[in-house]
């Protein structure tokens, strides 16, 4: 079921259609069909190819948003302006030109750039206010983590945290986690998920279908969050100052603006 912001993004083959379209009925919010690390160098044209016969159609009005993680400018230039199309999933962006490059081949396509290293990261915020297309970040956990040579996973908490801030502050959406290797282990998938969101992580990327329901609980505001944020609102309409609650909870204008942003990402505003 897509929410007003989506929470979960699965991946899939370029290179294997009858996967692709198994996605698509899979229950994600978005499909992201890879073009880049799943396809092996030899498969790469005809996985080209076949996402583009995938998108030559539009998609269906209930149907999941398809974006495409590129390999390379051949692949943008091929795809771009394909009714099909929703975004295009930009790897290993490090500077702000490069975005502006890849901007200038699909005009109207929402970007996402992914940043892979400690270069992107320290870049993120030019990245992110790069382009008006630019639509949202994310981190590329897994080469980032090799470009710094990080083996436990609270080591690329700051690397989170910055891209957080800096989207933010380019007044885009939150970021989306970066997928959880480990497809059998659901129990670290949602410590992990449980970490991100408390970084300010919203939603995650997936490899397999299996992963969708844990993330969807992980990051959906549960019903005591959801009540809380109401009462608050309620509060702030008969009431615009700050106050204090029946319960001893503080209210002003910076709490109000968290519980409204709790309703949004949970659908109720």
């Amino acid at each position: 079921m897509t929410t007003a912001v989506p929470l979960t993004w699965l991946y899939v083959p370029g290179d294997r259609p009858e996967v692709v379209n198994k996605a698509l009925g899979s229950g994600a919010d978005v499909v992201i069909v890879d073009l880049e690390d799943a396809v092996a160098p030899e498969r790469k044209e005809y996985a080209r190819t076949a996402v583009a016969e995938l998108l030559t159609e539009p998609a269906a009005a209930d149907a999941a948003p398809v974006h495409v993680r590129v390999h390379g400018e051949d692949d943008v230039r091929a795809l771009a302006g394909l009714p099909g199309l929703s975004g295009l999933r930009l790897p290993k962006i490090t500077h702000a030109a490069s975005v502006h490059h890849l901007a200038a081949l699909a005009p109207g396509v929402p970007l996402y750039p992914l940043l892979e290293s400690a270069l992107a990261v320290e870049h993120a915020y030019t990245i992110a206010s790069a382009h008006h297309a630019v639509r949202g970040i994310a981190l590329g956990e897994a080469d980032l983590r090799a470009d710094l040579g990080v083996r436990d996973d609270a080591g690329l908490d700051w690397s989170r945290s910055r891209i957080v801030v800096a989207a933010r502050a380019a007044g885009l959406v939150p970021p989306v986690q970066s997928v959880f290797p480990d497809v059998r282990d659901l129990d670290g998938l949602w410590s992990s998920c449980a970490r991100g969101r408390s970084l300010g992580l919203w939603g995650r990327a997936a490899i397999h279908p299996r992963q969708l329901p844990v993330i969807e609980r992980a990051f959906r505001p549960t019903a005591q969050e959801i009540e809380a944020a109401e009462e608050i609102v309620a509060a702030a309409l008969l009431d615009a100052g700050a106050q204090a609650l029946p319960d001893g909870r503080f209210v002003d204008a910076a709490v109000v603006a968290s519980a409204r942003r709790t309703l949004t990402l949970a659908g109720r505003a």
